[in-house]
């Protein structure tokens, strides 16, 4: 079978999808803030069997499943001052992870839209998709 993907538009992003620039950041954006000097926090909120199949491999890189978002708030707890980065395979998760982060006082938490698949299409191409 034959994947077709949807041309990305000028964000980088499916043409038409729409983007809450309140909850969500591009991957070409997050490319650019973790090149840049005040890098984001990265938490990945996939489960463990996907981060070993790929991750984007961020410095300081989390893996902190969604199910277990509420349990280790806590742990988490050094990153609600920062800018945090969600991601997920799609962006489904990491848009539910944001909001959840968001309501529990980590005001700089957002989604990478599309997730790791688009990052793959956009970004690198060298990150396998599944």
């Amino acid at each position: 079978m034959i994947r077709r993907d949807p041309p990305l538009d000028e964000r980088g992003l499916p043409r038409g999808r729409p983007l809450d620039r309140d909850l969500e950041v591009t991957p070409r954006e997050v490319r650019d803030a973790l090149a840049g000097p005040d890098p984001p926090a990265i938490i990945d909120c996939r489960r463990p069997d996907e981060h070993a199949f790929c991750a984007l491999g961020a410095p300081g890189e989390a893996l902190v499943p969604m199910h277990e978002i509420a349990a280790r708030l806590g742990e988490l707890d050094p990153l609600r001052d920062r800018d945090v980065v969600i991601y997920c395979h799609t962006g489904r998760r990491s848009l539910w992870a944001a909001r959840y982060l968001r309501a529990h006082g980590f005001g700089g938490a957002r989604s990478m839209a599309g997730g790791i698949d688009l990052w793959s299409r956009d970004i690198d191409p060298a990150v396998p998709r599944y």
